[in-house]
């Protein structure tokens, strides 16, 4: 799939063999410090090593594992060759676009005098590995391996080799990786006395790939359109809204974000990505561009609501068993036979014997349960009933037996997995619950939609997750004949495939759309030119039926990325297969913010100022991601963040700010703090 492997960038203080180089350092150590480290097994470590050297301008260090890719075995590239291919191509992209004259201005830079990638191979990040590495030397260590346990236990040596390094750690879970956070925050303020709580803060961040990617892959699913961003318990709603037609004037909404591609609505074009050129989609553009702009769709900030409490995810079908859901209509049925036939000998024996009510109800429940005596002495009516009730209680004990049988039966498969009800219709097929698939699961049921997931794997990490929300599982190869007619794909409304299997989501793709044409799909996969001919190729099949690939290390590298730099971003938005980033700032050390007008601020294709946090500096939210503790009565504390700015405003130093940036604008900003910065 990724064709030719260009050479292996060369490694610094590695000459080549015959060809010594007086004045270099020493091999296997890095040329000077502050330098980046990244350890990784998979797409996100390499993906993360591109946007730092790319996008950032960093010296990079990338550690991988020796041999194939364990995730992919079938490709016959090593860690090291495809992590050398992905380089090669950021590269040749990177000099199309400076010979274009597309790129950023030659004093702006980011890549300017930054050395190759140094690539590493070992099994594991232990001691001697990192010091070869220059981690006690090193700025920031991001440590992204699929195995949690491996990163923490390489986390707790890092801490111990470079007490001042900022971590970046890659867990899928939250509760331990909070505890693990404070736990190295905590190791480090012993390390360092009198530290900067600004600064200790950003000293170790927990991340993870799948809690940033759910929420856009769950919007795409959804409607294909809207994607949300939270900022201190406000929600920012992104919406993608078609060209206008001929004569119709569409509501700008707060602002414009990004411009689409301008083969969107083409069936033979493509989701436009980095090096789409002039045809791709604009992050950002200024007011003359989305005028001039015809047949293009748009990005905008459409609506801005207050965020509730978080809840847990709900169930489907409600909580606890029913009792249509315990006994069968059958059995229910055969009851209230019974029960009929029991009130009619009462009534009976009450007109015949002239006995009270409640005495002739207590005769025949004797009666009924074979308890009474034969009555010898009584009218003939009154023998009569006593005969009719014996047998009615002989057509009991069957009655109870069943009831019993199904009560067992009932809880037996309470715990196991639920199939996919008759009548169900307009729900989400999801492929795959691995880490991805899990919080995306999670996800899906906070927002109330109908999912049905097929999972092959009966042993899954999100199995016991299905089956405690009641979610209707199919197990099986998705791609065998009848798995997707089991998930009831015929009546679904979207497809989510998001298995790590690149050919297995497009297969699943394929088949469910020869079923319903009209299909939502979106679609998991990692390679650009791939994505890109997968897209062209769905469009042309079915130009009406929505279809959208992601990279799951696509939406994820720019969050560890921004956490290496010291800073934290509120959420990633998909626009195509580029990314747009949300994030706060602090003013103060930002020349292209400090001192300006909100419209001055303004880098069209950079960033672009949406709030102003109006709380003071004592009282903010240092994560404004979060959402605000809510008091027990009453509404919910407002939020300081003022979204109604006026042009004219001037920006202070005290003031912090909530912006929507692109990659490399937000590396700009960060990259010019870092210059001015003492």
């Amino acid at each position: 799939m990724l064709g030719f492997v260009p050479p292996l960038p060369q490694q610094p203080g590695r000459p080549p063999a015959g060809r010594p180089q007086p004045g270099r350092p020493q091999p296997g150590r890095p040329p000077s410090a502050g330098h980046m480290i990244v350890c990784g097994d998979d797409a996100l470590a390499r993906r993360l090593a591109v946007e730092l050297r790319f996008v950032y301008g960093e010296r990079v260090t990338l550690l991988l594992p020796p041999g194939r890719d364990a995730n992919s075995p079938e490709t016959p590239l090593t860690q090291r060759g495809r992590a050398a291919a992905l380089f090669g191509r950021m590269s040749a992209a990177m000099n199309r676009t400076a010979a274009n004259g597309n790129g950023s201005t030659g004093g702006n830079d980011t890549n300017a005098g930054v050395e190759a990638v140094r690539i590493m191979e070992a099994p594991e990040p232990s001691d001697d590995v990192l010091e070869e590495a220059g981690v006690d030397r090193a700025a920031a260590l991001a440590l992204v391996y699929d195995d949690d346990e491996r990163n923490i236990r390489a986390a707790l040596t890092a801490r111990r080799l470079n007490p001042r390094l900022r971590l970046v750690i890659r867990l899928y879970n939250r509760k331990l990786g909070q505890h693990l956070e404070e736990l190295l925050d905590q190791a480090a303020a012993v390390a360092m006395p009198g530290i900067d709580p600004a600064l200790l803060d950003a000293s170790t961040t927990v991340l993870s790939d799948a809690d940033t990617a759910a929420p856009a892959l769950a919007a795409t699913a959804l409607t294909g359109s809207s994607k949300v961003i939270q900022a201190e318990g406000l929600l920012l709603r992104a919406a993608e809204r078609p060209p206008p037609r001929p004569g119709e004037t569409l509501d700008p909404g707060l602002c414009t974000l990004a411009l689409l591609s301008s083969t969107t609505n083409d069936p033979a074009g493509a989701e436009g990505s980095e090096t789409s050129g002039d045809e791709g989609p604009q992050l950002l553009p200024d007011e003359q561009s989305v005028a001039a702009a015809e047949g293009r769709g748009t990005v905008v900030l459409e609506a801005i609501s207050q965020a509730g409490p978080d809840r847990p995810a709900t169930r489907m079908g409600g909580r606890g068993a029913p009792l249509a859901k315990i006994f069968s209509r059958r059995l229910r049925w055969s009851a209230l036979g019974f029960v009929l036939a029991a009130v009619a000998l009462v009534v009976v024996s009450v007109l015949t014997t002239e006995d009270s009510l409640l005495h002739s109800a207590y005769l025949i429940l004797l009666d009924l349960l074979s308890m009474n005596d034969p009555s010898e002495d009584g009218t003939t009516a009154r023998k009569i009933i006593q005969i009719f009730s014996g047998v009615a209680g002989i057509l009991l004990l069957p009655l109870l037996i069943a009831a019993v049988l199904e009560a067992f039966g009932t809880l037996r498969t309470a715990s196991s997995l639920r199939r996919p009800p008759r009548g169900l219709s307009g729900h989400v097929v999801l492929l795959g619950l691995g880490k991805i698939g899990t919080r995306v699961l999670v996800r899906l049921r906070e927002l109330d939609i109908p999912v049905v997931v097929v999972e092959e794997d009966p042993d899954a990490r999100g199995i016991p997750l299905a089956r405690s929300m009641h979610v209707p599982t199919v197990i099986g190869d998705v791609t065998q004949e009848g798995v997707l007619e089991a998930a009831k794909i015929r009546r679904a409304h979207a497809l989510l495939a998001l298995t790590s299997i690149d050919t297995t989501n497009l297969e699943a793709t394929l088949y469910a759309r020869s079923v319903k044409p009209d299909l939502r799909v979106a679609l998991r996969l990692y390679d650009d030119e791939f994505a890109t001919a997968v897209y062209r190729t769905l469009r042309t099949a079915h130009p009406q039926a929505l279809t959208r690939s992601r990279s799951v290390s696509h939406l994820a590298a720019p969050s560890f990325a921004v956490a290496m730099m010291g800073r934290q971003i509120l959420g990633a938005v998909p626009v195509e297969r580029k990314v747009m980033l949300f994030a706060a700032l602090e003013v103060a050390g930002h020349p292209q913010l400090e001192g300006r007008t909100v419209e001055q601020a303004f880098q069209a294709s950079s960033w672009r100022v949406l709030a102003i946090d109006a709380t003071p500096p004592a009282d903010r939210n240092p994560d404004l991601a979060a959402v605000p503790p809510y008091p027990p009565q009453g509404p919910p504390i407002p939020s300081g963040l003022v979204w109604d700015l006026h042009p004219g405003y001037v920006l202070r130093a005290q003031d912090r700010v909530v912006i929507a940036a692109t990659r490399r604008g937000l590396a700009e900003l960060l990259r010019r703090q870092r210059t001015v910065a003492p």
